[in-house]
């Protein structure tokens, strides 16, 4: 079975940068954007240097785990959703707007959507490039999706959460398009809202995805979206607030009819009924199978038992292994060990 990881690794001790991984509560949580261009600009005119080298790190460490489909950790990012908003028109990190976000989970001060939502110009292109160049092993790219970039950002300028999710869908398709262009075979579009908010995933959130993989239809490319169920603000922290059980029997059908490719889902840190796999006719599914804010280490045994539970409604061929979501929560020495694990238990399928 091929395995991958979701998105985001430990950021090395010299990457000084607060995001929500190590985010210490008060004003780091409440102002999730706030600091970043003055972290940015303390690390120095090296700073480009030090991304460079902690990239080169994180893509060594992921194949010395055996890892077949490679990230670059995310590791330039303070926040997977609010890095790629600063790259777009219409939306103001100067002036914040206070906002309860992830179906009132938190409330926090966010970036502002003033005007209509455009792309400008590519800022992953070259980081996918400089990237792949350190591997011989594909490199995915992960780039939030619409309905989550709408819970994550507050608007004064939209009347609908629809159209809204319309104009940001057509400015990543923009760069997801350069990605294509460049040579970028997997590139996923996350989008743990549907898992919160399932009715409006069925109302507007899948077309919306679609939208953002417009006319690739014969391209090369993997149309990927990763749909978790919610992060902790830290390690091993117990019954923090997810998603509803039933969220992915709700939408599975409807992601198996769309023009997606692959669906990532959360299996590890609350094992489903997995009976909504049999919804997946041909869509491959990257199957969450390590805990990514426990520090307890799965066993082989373990990881391979629950394989064998969804090989009960899915066919072997239709099966990536990867851990539930991004690894940022986890030291290093830990989501190595824990990844190791992971593909010796795929390498008994």
């Amino acid at each position: 079975m091929l395995t991958t990881v979701i998105g985001a690794y430990p950021k090395p001790n010299y990457i000084k940068i607060t995001d929500w991984f190590n985010a210490t509560g008060g004003t780091d949580t409440e102002y999730p954007t706030k600091f970043y261009k003055d972290e940015i600009g303390k690390m120095g005119s090296n700073v480009e240097d030090l991304f460079d080298k902690a990239t080169k790190e994180i893509i060594k460490d992921q194949e010395e785990c055996g890892i077949d489909i490679l990230t670059d950790g995310e590791v330039r990012r303070e926040n997977y959703i609010h890095y790629h908003c600063r790259h777009l028109d219409g939306i103001d990190f100067e002036n914040l707007t206070e906002k309860m976000a992830r179906t009132g989970n938190y409330k926090c001060w966010l970036p502002t959507i003033t005007s209509k939502i455009k792309a400008r110009e590519p800022f992953l292109v070259n980081e996918f490039l400089k990237n792949q160049n350190l591997t011989s092993k594909p490199l995915k790219i992960t780039i939030p999706g619409p309905m989550t970039i709408t819970d994550t950002i507050a608007n004064v300028f939209y009347n609908s959460d629809e159209i809204m999710g319309e104009d940001i869908a057509d400015a990543i398709n923009e760069e997801i398009k350069r990605l294509v262009n460049a040579g970028c075979k997997y590139i996923q579009v996350d989008e743990p809202l549907f898992a919160r908010k399932p009715i409006d995933a069925l109302n507007f959130g899948i077309k919306n995805l679609e939208r953002c993989f417009k006319n690739l239809e014969d391209q090369n490319v993997e149309k990927i979206t990763h749909i978790c169920c919610g992060y902790p603000d830290k390690l091993d922290a117990i019954n923090y607030p997810k998603a509803p059980l039933d969220s992915y029997s709700k939408i599975s059908k409807a992601l198996d009819e769309s023009i997606l490719d692959t669906v990532s889902i959360e299996d590890a840190h609350r094992y489903n009924n997995l009976e909504f796999l049999n919804d997946f006719k041909s869509t491959k599914i990257i199957f969450g199978l390590v805990k990514i804010a426990s520090s307890k280490i799965e066993t082989k045994d373990e990881i391979i038992s629950r394989i064998n539970e969804a090989l009960k409604f899915i066919d072997k061929t239709q099966i990536i292994v990867a851990p539930d979501c991004g690894l940022g929560h986890l030291p290093r020495d830990l989501a190595k060990t824990k990844l190791k694990i992971m593909v010796e238990a795929s390498n008994n399928f």
